[in-house]
């Protein structure tokens, strides 16, 4: 033991780590681990291997707690690794200051990769030069301030040349789902992102920003690269970017930031996937798969964006490319089956603002949307958002040599405005297209063919003919984010558990929801009754449900028979809710959302369902939303609804008229909804905020009968719809009921009412002519 203590000082560093084996870390990485137990064992043989090595390697320092963390970073030296032991560190806010070297980092790491879970309220701010921070996972939890991670410690204190990789942050959400928070702010100059995953973001705020609001994060030359931007749910309001880069007030400065090789899965938030909001960056190489939005320049200048693909796959809104501004490019990108319109086009050239502020629209000039390859994508928009204000036309601007082949929407070719300014140019389009531009486009037929790498394509000629190169994803999803964690499929499918028989009698069905797991299926008996006397919660995805055959009948002693508590999601078949043992009580309901903000969004499905009664006093709803609550869809099919005091679906509570509303897509088909003092349904999406898609609301095959007609009926309609983004009513009845009501705000909305008869019920009401009416008769 005297020779192993009579180390030279340069070995001296190593730190104490007890009964454990210990590893000795250089510049971040590894370089080996020995147990003490072998090495105490050949004194000699370890001498030499400290003379040989130590002498030229800092020290590596575990620490267990957030004092020892505190402790290692006041003594960090350049080349220094302060080891994070394995565990759960929870309400813990780390700091870490310090300046390395290029060759000589400190680093900030896991023990093991992924076993270093950071919980509750917690977060990371860093600040100096020089440090690597890899293999921590943050989740469980939400930061206390407004940025989980952060390169600064104060204002004036940023982080510049440092890195952030193989981290995890994964539903480190605010319970408050309108509350903003930040999960990453890039602050400093020459930082490097990559190998990260951000999933399941769920409360307002971007996922990823580049902070620009001072002198020492202009042109900052930070690069984001192989990141995974796993699923983020739709916010229903504006914030909800996955990454974004300046802001308005900074969008004429250079950030000079590069964004290349990422991987986009279904980042829903907003339709601004990625929000450019400063000059002179680079998007190059990545991937959107399946992602509701566009790529967005909507701020600054001199912006690249190449070899970049978007996947859409026929799902809604998914969208492509989007050109605001002066000296962008727009090049050699990918984009398949993209569904988005207007500012969710596949791609689009937006008109601009006179002499615009910063915050608002500069208009299109010396642009180029060249060489890009468009399959079956919908809609190519020239001049969006063209209005009184927005009348600046593109100018000295090129669309030339992109080929556009579809056969889902046989007029992909939109123009909204002038159109002279941008000169078209060996562009090629389906040959039964029709197109508004007289030149500058080719007509082929309509031939595609998925490739070797699973991928459609035209013919090689016309590939060839703009130099597109090999169609080929310039990434995978395997090669992005921290390779230690699974990109595995957060939603649990209806019906995809357990089926569990629920006998009749009090408060079973309650308690068979306590005790079900996500996923199951709870089996009523056929006509048997079931009596509620405290809330039936919902927790999780679960159907309640009963077998061909009598209805069960489900009566309540409490104001709502169940709640969808946060995290829950419902779905229910041939049942019969009857409002007969209910207390007399105004506002009661069958099912309502939890009266508190839910940062993770539900679904509700009701599926041949009878409801009676709902009577004993004023106000009594079948389904009411609270605000703070979204849903990604409500549909009810094949019912009978009568005799409700209230309305049956009250969407309206979300009245801060700042864009924000209840439910993205709402379904109503072949029900029949009689004697309803309120409306079948009342939906508010208020304001003039253009970041959001919905709602989208389909009502087929209905009968509405002596509905909207009670005394101290507010909107006197039968159906309500402000600010609904795509609306279409059709093959329905109304019969001695009040008149629908629309109230059409911005966004250019789609309003279709078709093959509808309203007998002994007024004219629709709508506060604007911009909708259609096809074969409605009085």
């Amino acid at each position: 033991m005297k020779d192993v203590l009579s180390l030279p000082a340069s070995a001296s560093k190593v730190p104490k780590l007890g009964k454990q084996a210990f590893t000795v870390f250089a510049s971040g990485a590894s370089v080996l681990a020995v147990g003490l137990k072998r090495c105490f064992a050949a004194p000699k043989l370890f001498i030499l291997f400290a003379l040989i090595c130590f002498q030229n390697i800092a020290s590596a320092q575990m620490v267990n707690d957030l004092s020892e963390f505190n402790q290692a970073v006041a003594a960090a030296q350049p080349g220094d690794t302060i080891v994070m032991a394995n565990g759960e560190w929870h309400d813990v806010e780390l700091v870490l200051k310090g300046k390395g070297t290029e060759n000589k980092p400190i680093t900030l790491k896991a023990q093991e990769p992924g076993k270093v879970k950071i919980t509750g309220l917690s977060n990371l701010s860093v600040s100096g030069e020089y440090l690597v921070i890899e293999g921590l996972v943050f989740t469980d939890g939400h930061t206390p301030t407004g940025e989980v991670i952060a390169f600064r410690t104060s204002p004036d204190e940023l982080a510049s040349y440092s890195r952030l990789t193989n981290v995890v942050i994964d539903n480190f959400s605010h319970p408050e789902r309108q509350l903003s928070d930040l999960w990453l702010a890039i602050y400093g100059k020459h930082n490097r992102i990559d190998h990260n995953a951000f999933i399941n973001k769920r409360n307002r705020g971007v996922t990823v920003a580049v902070r620009m609001n001072s002198e020492g994060s202009h042109k900052n030359y930070h690069t984001i690269e192989y990141n995974y931007f796993g699923p983020r749910q739709v916010l229903g309001a504006n914030g909800g970017e996955t990454l974004r880069i300046g802001t308005s007030h900074f969008s004429r400065e250079y950030a000079n930031t590069l964004v290349q090789y990422n991987y986009f899965d279904r980042t829903n938030g907003e339709h601004e996937i990625i929000s450019n909001k400063s000059s002179g960056n680079t998007f190059k190489g990545n991937v959107f798969f399946e992602a509701q939005g566009t790529l967005t320049m909507r701020h600054g200048h001199y912006t690249t964006v190449e070899n970049n693909y978007f996947l859409g796959n026929r799902k809604p809104n998914t969208g492509g490319i989007r050109i605001i501004n002066e000296h962008q490019t727009v090049s050699n990108n990918y984009m398949y089956g993209l569904t988005g319109r207007r500012f969710r086009g596949a791609l689009v050239i937006m008109n601009g603002v006179p002499n615009s502020p910063p915050n608002r629209y500069d208009p299109v000039i010396e642009s180029a949307m060249n060489n890009n390859v468009v399959i079956d994508s919908d809609y190519i928009q020239l001049g969006a958002g063209a209005d009184e204000e927005r009348s600046a036309p593109p100018t000295t601007t090129e669309m030339q040599n992109n080929i556009i082949l579809g056969k889902q929407n046989l007029n992909p070719i939109t123009v909204f405005s002038d159109v002279s300014g941008i000169s078209f140019k060996g562009n090629v389009l389906n040959e039964d297209a029709k197109n508004p531009i007289s030149s500058g486009f080719k007509k082929v037929p309509y031939k595609v063919s998925k490739n070797s790498n699973g991928l459609w394509v035209p013919e090689k000629g016309l590939l060839e003919q703009i130099n597109f190169g090999e169609v080929k994803l310039p990434v995978n999803k395997s090669e992005t984010g921290a390779s230690y964690y699974a990109k595995n499929e957060s939603h649990v499918a209806f019906r995809s558990g357990n089926k569990l028989v629920v006998n009749p009698g009090m408060d079973t069905l309650a308690t068979a929801l306590a005790d079900s797991k996500p996923g199951d299926v709870l089996v009523l008996e056929n006509g048997g009754d079931y009596l509620l006397t405290r809330f039936a919660q919902v927790n999780h995805p679960v159907t309640i449900m009963a077998e061909e055959g009598d209805k069960p009948v489900i009566r309540s002693e409490k104001p709502s028979f169940i709640v969808i508590e946060n995290g829950g999601a419902l779905d229910v078949e041939n049942l019969w809710f009857d409002g007969a043992a209910s207390p007399d009580y105004k506002g009661n309901s069958i099912i309502r959302t939890s009266r508190y903000s839910m940062n993770i969004n539900y679904a509700l499905s009701v599926e041949n369902v009878k409801v009676t009664n709902l009577d004993i006093n004023g106000y009594f709803y079948f389904f009411k939303a609270h605000p703070g609550t979204f849903a990604d869809y409500i549909e009810i099919k094949n019912s009978h609804m009568e005799n409700i005091t209230g309305a049956v679906l009250s969407l309206n509570k979300e009245t801060d008229d700042l864009g924000v509303y209840s439910v993205e897509n709402l379904t109503l088909s072949g029900n029949t909804f009689k004697d309803i003092k309120e409306e079948v349904v009342t939906i508010y999406r208020g304001g003039f905020d253009e970041s959001t898609f919905g709602p989208a609301v389909i009502i087929t095959d209905n009968t509405i009968s002596n509905v909207g007609k009670g005394s101290t009926h507010r909107t006197g309609a039968s159906m309500y719809f402000h600010g609904v983004q795509n609306l279409h009513i059709s093959d329905s009845k109304w019969v001695n009921s009040a008149p629908i009501s629309l109230y059409l705000t911005n966004g250019e909305p789609i309003t279709v009412i078709e093959n509808v008869t309203m007998k002994d019920t007024p004219k629709i009401q709508s506060n604007s002519d911009s909708f259609e009416v096809k074969n409605v008769t009085y």
